[in-house]
């Protein structure tokens, strides 16, 4: 599982470098990643403090520091 934990997370990261700031929705729906693995992908990216979060309740957005 780690594995996919960590190939979801690259895809983020090559996503929203590509794209700047988007809405975690907008990145789920384009990666077609499954919630847990976007949501833990997300997670291990915020571990390494390499995302930037704004916005509140549904309209989160996301970009890389």
């Amino acid at each position: 599982m780690q594995q996919e934990i960590v190939e979801s997370a690259g895809q983020i990261w090559n996503y929203l470098n590509e794209r700047g700031e988007v809405t975690t929705t907008k990145m789920k729906k384009d990666l077609s990643l499954d919630d847990n693995f976007a949501a833990m992908g997300l997670g291990w990216l915020a571990r390494e403090d390499k995302l930037n979060f704004s916005g509140k309740g549904a309209r989160i957005k996301v970009s890389l520091r």
